[in-house]
């Protein structure tokens, strides 16, 4: 039989604040990492649908569709399938924390629960997970109620409340139900006991309920309501419970080109993506999140080593971020090679991530609990740091991997850094010398207009000395930079429309930038161009573009990192970047849009 191809936009996404899966529209697990999200794949058919596990349902109906949608306001997943002569769904979930301590018990797992929703229908059901990126192929032994999956540094239990059959490292149950009936599966730890069916019902429940008390402290009440909760509870769903850190992506390798090398490893903390996701907890409501994580970045600055006070990124748990590596053995979605693990980048200089950390720390001091000693310490720090560095080249936000360059984007971040300090320090009537900080903001304004201007037409370029635009300029606006409708952002504006913008899709750049393959465009410029239309006062202008936006998120409403010219999912996915701009978005043009609009939180 031919396994069928299915898309980077065919999946939802369920998780436990430690890790999550991705659920094909087919029922297909065929993505999770466990225990957390940066360890290994125990499931990978979405990169090699020969060898890299799954965990399957095939209901025998003819011709099914096939409908997913989430229990409102919440990550528990449906899925469901549908024809002629019958019909069925599953009902798939991660406790998390609190779930598990509201039901009592503790253990973590993913829930599978099936049901016949009408006629009757039999089905086949297929477990085989592939431990260590599918390098390894577990031994399946027989355990009370379930079998066991082993291997050298791993063992997990899969227990169901219908017979098992054993297969070499696989198990597969088959069976039949009548409408109203069901069964479960539990996949987790090996050490976990089979449960009862009161207690998976107990699971589901409260984890549905925690999941709707979490959304419910949301304050959004704007027009893009329910795609803004599903973004919010995506980006949720990508923070550590445990640590505090926020990944910028559940997945890695998925490429941004299909069938050539840009495939990346998002599942670790970019210190700018996880400070960006904190503008969108606070903007929403979550203020927890974001002193969470300002908690785990101060231990990580408490930890540096170096002379400079912060990596680019880390591995979740706070350590340095593995070295990339290429797993040979794994053909990759959709033929993209090489699949690669790790991230070289972590040794990259991007003088941006100062900026974007020191503004949300200085909204988290204006929303929430008051800096701490220690703390500004820190940021004095940091803002040292920038002093003596802003002049110079890096790898700037794309991560180019070529020489160092002057990026407009580093500059205009290395800005935002010592002016949020400043404003930091004036708020909060903190220690600091005030006025060189002053003198070294404003010579970053006199270097940006005098050194990053187009020769003959005047608007901002990418780069000092350089003519080529740049998406990323887009922030210069949103951060208040420059003001919305200078005539020279204008200009720009206009020039980024003209040059990167192709019906609503926004690509970052153009040109070549040492890498094989055309990318596509990037969903998060989409969303940042929306917005700057709209505080340009360009509003049915930004209202297209947000239209556009919009469609580009999957039936559930999930974003991926980029979308193709068809406007089909690329990149990793979901992508917390892509979401946060929508949110960022959203908000902006409910307050254009409405002027009886009043947000409970101003940036």
């Amino acid at each position: 039989m031919v396994k069928p191809f299915r898309t980077i936009g065919d999946h939802g996404i369920i998780g436990d604040l430690e890790t999550a899966a991705l659920i094909a529209r087919d029922g297909t697990i065929d993505y999770l990492c466990w225990p957390a999200l940066d360890s290994p794949t125990i499931f990978a058919d979405l990169l090699d649908t020969d060898r890299g596990g799954a965990f399957t349902i095939e209901p025998e109906l003819d011709q099914p569709r096939h409908l997913q949608l989430y229990v409102p306001g919440t990550n528990v997943l449906i899925t469901r399938w549908m024809a002629k002569d019958g019909s069925a769904e599953v009902v798939d979930l991660m406790p998390q924390p609190e779930a598990r301590l509201r039901s009592g018990h503790g253990a973590r797992s993913l829930i599978r629960r099936l049901t016949a929703t009408s006629g009757t229908v039999t089905f086949t059901v297929r477990c085989t997970p592939r431990f260590d990126y599918a390098r390894e192929v577990p031994e399946v032994t027989a355990v009370d109620g379930g079998v066991r999956f082993s291997g050298r540094d791993m063992s997990l239990c899969l227990f169901a409340s219908t017979g098992l059959d054993q297969q070499a490292g696989a198990a597969s149950g088959h069976f039949t139900l009548s409408k109203g009936e069901s069964v479960w599966f539990v996949l987790g730890d090996h050490m976990m006991s089979r449960p009862e069916d009161s207690a998976i019902l107990a699971q589901i429940e409260a984890t549905t309920q925690e999941w709707r008390t979490w959304q419910s402290q949301s304050t959004y009440k704007g027009r893009w309501r329910e795609q803004v909760l599903r973004s919010a509870l995506t980006l949720k769903l990508l923070t550590s419970a445990r640590h505090g850190s926020i990944a910028a992506a559940a997945t890695f390798s998925l490429p941004e080109a299909e069938g050539s090398e840009r495939n990346w490893d998002y599942r670790a903390t970019w210190i700018r993506d996880a400070s960006f996701t904190v503008y969108a907890f606070m903007r929403l409501g979550f203020i927890d999140e974001a002193e969470h994580f300002n908690q785990w970045v101060g231990q990580r600055v408490v930890a540096s080593d170096r002379k400079c006070p912060l990596r680019i990124m880390y591995s979740l748990d706070g350590s340095v971020t593995a070295d990339e590596r290429k797993l040979t053995h794994l053909i990759g979605y959709a033929d993209s090679q090489p699949v690669r693990i790790g991230n070289a980048a972590h040794t990259q200089t991007q003088l941006d991530i100062f900026g974007e950390l020191l503004d949300s720390v200085y909204l988290s001091n204006k929303y929430g609990s008051a800096i701490s000693h220690d703390g500004w310490r820190h940021v004095r720090g940091i803002v040292d740091y920038v002093l003596e560095h802003w002049h110079e080249p890096d790898a700037g936000i794309w991560e180019m991997r070529s020489e160092p360059r002057h990026f407009l984007h580093s500059r205009v971040m290395c800005w935002v850094a010592i002016d949020r300090a400043i404003r930091l320090a004036n708020k909060r009537s903190l220690p600091a010398p005030l006025v060189a900080w002053a003198e070294a903001r404003d010579e970053i304004v006199d270097d940006v207009w005098n050194n990053f201007r187009h020769p003959e037409y005047g608007y901002f370029v990418r780069e000092r000395g350089g003519t080529e635009l740049d998406a990323a300029l887009l922030m210069m606006p949103l951060v208040r930079f420059v003001s919305s409708t200078d005539p020279v952002w204008l200009k720009t504006l206009d020039a980024i429309g003209e040059q990167l913008c192709d019906d609503g899709l926004v690509y970052r750049y153009r040109g070549a930038d040492s890498l094989d393959g055309d990318e596509g465009a990037f969903t998060t410029c989409t969303f940042w161009y929306a917005e700057c239309l709209a505080r340009a006062g360009r509003l049915d202008d930004a209202r297209m573009i947000m239209a556009k936006g919009v469609v580009y998120a999957n039936h559930l409403g999930l974003f991926a990192e980029e979308v193709d010219i068809r406007g089909l999912p690329l990149g990793n996915f979901p992508q917390a970047l892509s979401h946060l701009a929508f949110i960022s978005a959203a908000y902006f043009l409910d307050r254009r849009l409405d002027p009886a609009y009043q947000p409970n939180w101003q940036p």
